[in-house]
């Protein structure tokens, strides 16, 4: 009896030593979402395709569909390595480049991250192009579609692109209230509440249709109609615009710095 003891003791360890190991593996692996022909995918791989705020945008449902998404390409990369696709000269050359693409991107973007932005800097960069911003302030007339994600609201855009008419677009696909005005959401400005739409429309063409990411939805928009406010523009109404070429500027000054202090660093560089 005491032997018999002995034993199921001596498996109960065991096991739990067995389950020690398989947690331990999960934990360095990270989180597993699938599996494709013996190949996992794991959630950290799953969210390095988004950006921070992009995927905290994410509705669960929207999540398991981009999963299904990944689970699809992986088939169809697996089948393309059976037919040994990925041995082709230029499918190589292709490969070779994007990812020299993707390390370059990601090496920008960390030193991106790491700037601030100062309110004297954006206040320098106003006074400087002073003469650009004073003007009479421009609001514009918003008309939207809402959508649950970024793929459907492409594929709209898509559709309008192609002739569609964005009245008969706004009954068909809008997922708001809105949709019982055909979308209209009235006057946007810089400081008002939708600023967001406003600084979309700023770049936007004419009769070309606009993206904005808001509130967990995706919004294809139109400018309905602009108008001149009889008050001047000031700091506050360009502050998310400024910020925007300040960042741009210093993105392509972290460039040429990277660049240079790289290449001041090797001399194993041949032009032929």
């Amino acid at each position: 009896m005491i032997k018999a003891k002995s034993c199921l003791l001596l498996l109960f360890l065991l096991f739990a030593a067995m389950l020690l190991v398989s947690c331990g593996k999960k934990e360095d692996k990270g989180i597993a979402l699938a599996q494709v022909n013996g190949e996992t995918l794991f959630l950290d791989d799953f969210k390095a395709t988004f950006g921070v705020e992009e995927w905290d945008a994410l509705s669960p449902e929207l999540r398991k569909k981009y999963i299904e998404d990944w689970v699809n390409l992986t088939v169809l990369a697996q089948y393309a390595d059976k037919q040994n696709i990925g041995k082709q000269k230029a499918v190589k050359q292709r490969i070779n480049y994007a990812v020299k693409k993707v390390k370059a991107n990601a090496l920008i973007a960390r030193k991106l991250a790491e700037l601030q932005v100062s309110e004297d800097q954006l206040f320098n960069y106003f006074r400087l192009h002073q003469a650009e911003f004073q003007k009479n302030a421009v609001e514009y007339s918003i008309q939207r579609i809402a959508l649950k994600d970024k793929l459907n609201a492409e594929n709209v855009m898509a559709q309008l692109a192609q002739g569609m008419n964005f009245n008969e677009a706004v009954q068909r696909y809008s997922q708001e209230d809105l949709k019982l005005k055909n979308g209209m959401l009235g006057f946007v400005s810089a400081a008002g509440a939708d600023s967001s739409f406003w600084l979309a429309a700023r770049d936007l063409g004419e009769k070309t249709a606009g993206l904005v990411n808001k509130d967990q939805l995706w919004f294809v928009f139109r400018i309905a109609e602009q108008r001149s406010t009889a008050a001047e523009a000031n700091f506050e109404d360009y502050r998310a615009e400024i910020k925007r070429k300040v960042l741009l500027e210093k993105q392509d000054q972290i460039y040429q710095e990277l660049i240079r202090d790289i290449k001041s660093k090797t001399d194993k560089i041949y032009y032929y």
